[in-house]
């Protein structure tokens, strides 16, 4: 059985059909939403469908981070803005 969104977290995706998304081939788009957007309860949900590492790695290579949730896992994973894509020019 595929695992998918759980109907919940709709709001989050307001703008794509959340029956469409794979949760392996869309992560990044999956967990970019859910830091900036979401709840705890979807952050419990996020953590239990994604290791810690794949979210790191989003949040080093997103540029879709708002700032501030940008700033609050910069803190969380002890990142510098370099190796974050998110705060470097384009």
């Amino acid at each position: 059985m595929k695992k998918t969104i759980p109907e919940r977290f709709k709001i989050y995706f307001w703008d794509v059909n959340i029956d469409e998304i794979d949760l392996e081939k869309h992560k990044r788009f999956v967990i970019e939403r859910i830091l900036n957007y979401g709840d705890h309860q979807a952050l419990f949900w996020l953590k239990e469908n994604y290791d810690e590492t794949m979210i790191k790695e989003a949040v080093k290579k997103s540029r879709n981070l708002t700032r501030k949730t940008a700033r609050f896992w910069q803190a969380y994973f002890n990142l510098s803005e370099e190796e974050m894509r998110c705060f470097t020019k384009f």
